[in-house]
């Protein structure tokens, strides 16, 4: 299963909103925004900037970040708009190690259903 278009979030102004309106938590490598959507559902949206490095870095981080959201999905509150923003230091950052970030990030948000979410997939 992947993380379809009806769970990222891509339109400028539902990441202006969430940004404006929504809370924020910052770690070393990554800051997360949420915000509670009206649908049933927990959106996700990655911003990585060009500070980040050259496309294949930033992409390849955004797919890390994609996998991370998808695999622990269940573990979100539903009903959530998030957005993750790429540190410059997430570049360096190995996978296992984004995905300690995100958790906690999660914990300290408060947006966690359930501390973690066994994928059926793994």
């Amino acid at each position: 299963m992947l993380l379809n278009a009806g769970r990222r979030i891509v339109k400028a102004k539902d990441f202006r909103r969430v940004y404006r309106q929504g809370r924020k938590v910052s770690g070393k490598m990554l800051k997360l925004y949420y915000l509670p959507n009206k649908y049933d559902l927990t959106r996700f949206g990655f911003s990585i900037s060009k500070k980040v490095g050259k496309a294949v870095k930033r992409n390849l981080l955004k797919r890390r970040l994609r996998e991370i959201c998808r695999k622990h999905i269940n573990s979100f509150q539903p009903g959530l708009d998030v957005v993750l923003v790429a540190r410059e230091s997430a570049v360096q950052s190995n996978f296992n190690e984004l995905e300690q970030e995100v958790l906690n990030l999660g914990r300290w948000g408060k947006i966690l259903v359930k501390e973690e979410s066994s994928d059926p997939g793994d």
